[in-house]
């Protein structure tokens, strides 16, 4: 849907391959996921004022999964 979202991440990861200097890259999707979930997850949160379950809905996910992911990001309040 947000295109300019996909295209920041295409050259992200594009930049990402370019300067690894021939390391062998590992461990992508946790590291993408972990750069990506904690800001995603603090501006939903900032638009719903903290309203978790608000905040689950826009994700698509559930509350208790919500709750996991801001724990686990150290997120929570």
């Amino acid at each position: 849907r947000n295109r300019l979202l996909r295209n920041f991440t295409e050259d992200a990861m594009g930049s990402y391959f370019k300067n690894l200097n021939g390391h062998k890259p590992a461990d992508i999707y946790k590291l993408v996921m972990g750069e990506v979930e904690p800001p995603m997850l603090k501006s939903v949160m900032e638009y719903t004022s903290g309203n978790q379950s608000v905040a689950a809905e826009i994700l698509g996910i559930s509350r208790a999964t919500l709750r996991k992911k801001l724990k686990q990001y150290r997120l929570h309040s």
